[in-house]
């Protein structure tokens, strides 16, 4: 009852000024503020004047314009806090800087594997130096390797080419090293008693735009593989282990060694 005495009271031109388009708004408003003053006796809350701003500014009307500053400001907000993201996309770094240097040079800025182009780089005496070491498993191995009795023939001496031979194919095995001219390989096999081992040790030279470290590891690794090949009927328990670069030199990073 008490409900529709308000109704009542109030004029029906307020009550249904939403669908007159051309009604005052704010006239309307402040006229049911009136009517309901005069049924409560005190005005309305003082948060229903939001309400009609809210009305007036609808949320169309609080979108921000591309390309605005507004708009940039919060974009970047959003990026930062993670609250909501884009697709990931790489974080590109320009050439020539320090960390573009420190990247994967064989990761093309779309995440492809490429060849690196040296053609800006300095031509320079490059060597580098690596090595390696075969377990032989068992001094029984050892001695037939140390006396030259192995079935297949001279381990040391076959290996040792087979060093060289794999430096100078070294970009035909590995798919991005560039065809270089080397202008040195050396491959040492030494045989160590203490731990039943042969030692190995490479080296590749070039004078030219990039340097020959894949070559050293390359001699190195093929030489041990060798050592395995040939001794595998003696034994099942031969390691290769110790793959590593020794030393390098020339071009724009200059000299490196391994510390011991």
């Amino acid at each position: 009852m008490f409900l529709r005495r308000i109704r009542a009271t109030i004029p029906s031109s307020v009550r249904f000024f939403s669908s007159n388009r051309g009604h005052d708004l704010t006239a309307s408003i402040a006229e049911l503020n009136k009517e309901m003053e005069s049924i409560f006796g005190e005005p309305p809350p003082s948060n229903l004047a939001g309400s009609v701003d809210n009305l007036s500014t609808g949320p169309e009307s609080r979108l921000v314009s591309p390309g605005t500053e507004e708009n940039e400001k919060r974009l970047s907000h959003i990026s930062r806090t993670g609250e909501a993201s884009t697709a990931s996309e790489p974080q590109l770094v320009s050439p020539g800087t320090e960390e573009n240097e420190q990247r994967l040079t064989h990761i093309s800025r779309t995440g492809e594997a490429q060849m690196v182009d040296v053609s800006s780089k300095e031509t320079s005496k490059r060597v580098a130096i690596a090595g390696c070491k075969v377990l032989l498993g068992s001094k029984k191995v050892f001695d037939l390797v140390s006396a030259n009795q192995v079935a297949k023939g001279d381990v040391l001496s076959v290996a040792k080419i087979a060093g060289i031979s794999g430096a100078k194919q070294t970009s035909s095995l590995i798919p991005l090293c560039h065809n270089i001219n080397l202008t040195h390989v050396r491959v040492d096999l030494t045989l160590n008693d203490k731990d039943f081992s042969v030692e190995i040790e490479g080296e590749a030279a070039s004078t030219g735009k990039t340097g020959v470290e894949m070559e050293a590891l390359t001699a190195v690794t093929i030489a041990g593989l060798t050592v395995y090949d040939m001794c595998k009927a003696a034994s099942k328990d031969i390691q290769i282990t110790n793959v590593q670069l020794l030393h390098k030199s020339g071009g724009k990073s200059g000299s490196w060694s391994r510390k011991q």
